[in-house]
């Protein structure tokens, strides 16, 4: 069970309303509402009401998001689609679309940082904003979190969800807590209050493993952690797990908003329908990976320095490879040559259920040196990807892309994009 799970919905609990004193709150966890569901229902309107399953639509797909129509089902992100086929046969099963979500997110990025700069994204669709140095212009923390979530409704036509609250882990649980479509404000004085009656799978850090050593203990909400013996939790759990989690029970939580916050990769994958043997087709595949990770690179203006693949065979063992460039790159050319030149050496010599390129070690493009080479021509490849990029950006990207994958349907795998 995702954390998510296990905190209560609702937020019409009157001590942790809208109205509630946010004086000493002020960190902001926005995170938007079914996300991928919601920005395929705005383009398809005619399935608002409907429940809507967005992911992999083959037999090893994983649902990505659904719609709350969805989720009265039974149906949650990171369940085979099978599953919810089965739980939500009436569903609307769609493929993601992530060049629309990363459109979506940086719209509603941008309206973050029109409130403050002080905005630290954790994925496509929630962010960490801290507004003390917005008050004197435009209110208190609630009044700003207001504003957020009518102007990301109004000009996106997509509903968020705001926690309001002294630190960023109260935030983000009270942001789950005031689902879907919702606003809850943790004052200062009440944090224990709000978090003791949860169960101690809601911290960060407790996994359904250490749940279970827990509750092994009669520790079964955060409450009753909090009040057990510190030399119980390092036995149980281990010094440093002990004292972050004894830390958190308490609401202390010292970390701040960084808005430099820099991806450590990115990358994307690819889990086949049915399990793959041809070589010309692991090329192909890892032609048009290397292609969208060549895109992201490009858009986020990042290099990367070293190049890997990832390999899960048909048996589920996985196996990993990379190797390090002399000058970081974001051609997808490059990121391919290294790709293939990776999987030929490894020669798995076994069916293949999934595949994945991942560009690691990323850097600023403006910060990095460029490659010279003796009797290169002025303009290049990378000139060529990024002339590609406009095109599509005008559209769209199945029009423009290697020769050998225009065309392609893509009916045989499902995407699993790796990019936070």
């Amino acid at each position: 069970m995702g954390r998510s799970q296990t905190v209560p919905r609702g937020g019409d609990d009157p001590r942790f309303g809208a109205d509630g004193d946010d004086s000493g709150s002020p960190i902001l966890h926005v995170d938007m509402d079914a996300f991928f569901a919601s920005v395929e229902v705005r383009r398809r309107p005619e399935l608002r009401g409907r429940p809507v399953v967005v992911g992999g639509t083959g037999p090893r797909g994983v649902v990505s998001s659904a719609s709350y129509q969805a989720r009265r089902y039974g149906v949650r992100s990171a369940m085979p689609t099978a599953r919810a086929r089965a739980l939500c046969p009436r569903a609307v099963f769609l493929p993601p679309d992530f060049t629309a979500y990363d459109a979506a997110s940086r719209a509603v990025m941008a309206i973050f940082r029109d409130v403050t700069p002080l905005v630290e994204p954790l994925s496509l669709d929630e962010a960490f904003l801290d507004v003390a140095g917005a008050r004197r212009l435009l209110g208190r923390p609630v009044e700003i979190a207001r504003l957020i979530r009518s102007r990301v409704a109004e000009q996106e036509g997509l509903t968020c969800s705001v926690g309001v609250a002294p630190t960023k882990f109260v935030a983000k649980l009270g942001s789950t807590r005031a689902k879907p479509d919702g606003l809850l404000v943790v004052p200062a004085d009440r944090v224990r209050e709000f978090l003791h009656p949860l169960p101690v799978h809601a911290l960060w850090g407790v996994g359904d493993r250490a749940a279970e050593t827990l509750r092994r203990l009669g520790l079964h909400t955060v409450g009753d952690l909090a009040a057990a013996p510190t030399g119980m939790l390092r036995r149980a759990l281990g010094a440093a797990s002990a004292a972050h989690l004894h830390e958190l029970a308490h609401g202390r939580d010292p970390r701040r908003v960084s808005p430099e916050r820099v991806e450590k990769s990115i990358g994307a994958e690819v889990t086949f329908d049915a399990d793959v043997a041809d070589p010309l087709v692991i090329r192909r595949v890892l032609l048009g990976l290397s292609e969208k990770v060549g895109v992201r690179l490009r858009r986020a203006g990042q290099v990367g320095r070293t190049i890997s693949i990832k390999i899960r065979l048909a048996d589920f063992r996985t196996v990993n490879r990379s190797r390090t460039l002399l000058v970081a790159t974001d051609t997808a050319r490059e990121i391919f040559q290294t790709s293939w030149a990776l999987f030929t050496a490894l020669d798995p010599g076994d069916r293949i259920r999934l595949v994945g390129v991942r560009a690691e070690g990323l850097a600023d493009r403006a910060a990095s040196p460029q490659q010279l080479v003796l009797g290169a021509p002025e303009r290049g490849w990378r000139e060529a990807e990024a002339a590609a990029d406009a095109v599509a950006a005008r559209f769209g990207r199945s029009v423009v892309g290697p020769a050998s994958l225009l065309g392609s349907t893509d009916s045989r795998r499902n995407e699993n994009p790796t990019r936070p």
